[in-house]
């Protein structure tokens, strides 16, 4: 192994049926060093730390994987845990209803007499939790705190079993702007302690702002290795797809809607202790931003929007005619669609085909008499893969064998085959590389311009920015404010909360 690394991959492949995922891949991390990996979807990046983590396998033509200088082949994720590798995906894995010194100690109690040890159960996660400067009640369930608590749960239960590399797999993409620097904070304090992390995010600035080197990959090959001060925005990207990245892509869109027509209207909208009120209205082919803190309401409202939550009070009105939502598919038959930001739980059959997961929504268009036209199941999932550029091996393979962004654009296309009126798009891009967002976005105006109502809800303001007409801004279920074309900028969406509120905590 080489002087000062604690990981040394070399040239590790992996080969699914019809693709090779990774390609003479190599990759080191040094001992306290936050490492960034990046690449476009389905570039190779889960892949690799699936290997890593035990829950892949590499090819027997692959050379050898080093940790702390001695070669390593974990076959589960418990080896790689028992190694001191430690993984803290998107979706936190954590038992919801156990307190947090639970879910830090769980399977690892400490015992005294045969029993569990509570005040020691209790003490350890004070002690790892306040030395990473978090101080909170941990005898509370982990539920009853938000995801950044939640991720520095997961950080303390890898220090707990001694981790010595931390693989954080977009550790922030549900947490808001003083939430992520907390996260940053607890990072920063892991590097004093020597603790190493492969920090993996789409979110370019935060790869700037934390990472000391980054390894990038592409179609399972390795680009290269280079230290982050070395490489500026531009420069990162266009290595990441390979060619210069036109940055006009992701400019602002020009001025379409004329606000004449309203498709659909919400008011006086009471739910629960979600929302308080709120008014609005959208037009045919506008795109419509609502923003607001994580908490703020946002996703709530567009499940009322879609059937999915009934509001205690208020009236929906879709034409100027008054609608009552019992269940989704009493929207759905009024051409409404809705991709949920949680597509794991609520958007994708993991366990099914790209192609049955495409069709699901539109199975009455493709069928005739109660049975599936192969032809047309074909066609519409051929369209759709090449107008999203979703990267298969075909039209078979299984769901969770797709990258995150891969998913997220099947998502999408589950929705856009019943050709719908109205679309609901909470976090469209979350997951997604700047390449894949820039077809988003181009394909959410593409809609608009084709006369389908658009309500965007996007934790990343600039996203708002770039493509709405108007911005709606929420907090804690009210309607703040409202901005239109040349008046929406970060600036102003942020003064707008930061009105109501000093604190964003």
């Amino acid at each position: 192994m080489a002087d000062g690394l604690l990981l040394n991959m070399r040239n590790v492949s992996k080969t699914f049926p019809g693709v090779q995922a990774l390609k003479n891949v190599n990759f080191s991390i040094g001992y306290g060093e936050v490492h960034g990996l990046m690449g476009e979807n389905g570039a190779g990046k889960s892949t690799l730390i699936k290997i890593l983590t035990g829950v892949y396998h590499k090819d027997k033509n692959s050379d050898r994987i080093e940790f702390e200088g001695k070669e390593i082949n974990p076959l589960t994720p418990l080896q790689a845990q028992e190694l001191g590798i430690s993984t803290i995906y998107q979706e936190v894995n954590l038992v919801p209803y156990l307190s947090v010194s639970e879910n830090i100690s769980l399977g690892r109690e400490p015992r005294k007499n045969g029993f569990i040890d509570w005040n020691q159960v209790h003490r350890r996660a004070e002690d790892l939790l306040n030395g990473m400067g978090i101080t909170i009640d941990v005898k509370k369930p982990v539920n009853k705190y938000g995801a950044a608590v939640q991720q520095m749960t997961a950080i303390a239960r890898a220090i707990s079993i001694n981790a010595k590399l931390i693989v954080m797999d977009e550790p922030t993409s549900s947490l808001d702007t003083e939430e992520v620097n907390i996260l940053f904070d607890v990072i920063r304090k892991l590097k004093e302690r020597k603790i190493s992390v492969l920090f993996i995010s789409h979110r370019l600035n935060e790869v700037f702002d934390i990472t000391e080197k980054i390894t990038i990959l592409k179609d399972g090959e390795l680009v290269g290795e280079y230290k982050t001060p070395e490489l500026d925005k531009a420069s990162l990207v266009s290595l990441m797809i390979g060619k210069d990245f036109d940055y006009g892509n992701l400019a602002r869109k020009e001025a379409v809607y004329t606000g004449t027509d309203i498709f659909c209207g919400a008011k006086k909208i009471k739910q629960g202790a979600w929302l308080k009120g709120i008014d609005i209205n959208i037009g045919k082919g506008e795109i419509l931003g609502i923003a607001g803190l994580l908490g703020s309401g946002r996703t709530e409202l567009a499940k009322v929007l879609f059937g999915d939550a009934l509001p205690d009070t208020g009236t929906i009105e879709v034409n100027g005619k008054e609608v009552h939502f019992k269940i989704p598919t009493d929207a759905i038959k009024l051409n409404f669609a809705f991709c949920t930001e949680d597509r794991k739980a609520e958007g994708i059959m993991p366990q099914m085909s790209l192609k049955q997961n495409m069709t699901l929504a539109n199975l009455p268009g493709i069928s005739r008499f109660g049975v599936i036209s192969g032809v047309k199941e074909k066609e519409v999932v051929n369209r759709f893969i090449e107008r999203l550029q979703i990267k298969t091996y075909g039209h078979n393979q299984r769901m969770d064998t797709l990258s995150g962004g891969n998913q997220q654009k099947v998502l999408l296309g589950k929705w856009l085959c019943t050709k719908p009126d109205f679309i609901i798009l909470d976090e469209p891009t979350r997951g997604i590389d700047v390449g894949a967002k820039a077809e988003i976005e181009k394909l959410i105006r593409e809609m608009a311009a084709e006369g389908i109502s658009v309500l965007m809800i996007s934790s990343e303001l600039i996203e708002l920015v770039r493509n709405c007409d108007r911005v709606v801004v929420i907090r804690e279920g009210r309607k703040l404010g409202e901005l239109t074309g040349e008046e929406i900028s970060e600036g102003n969406i942020m003064a707008i909360i930061a009105r109501e509120h000093t604190s964003f905590s």
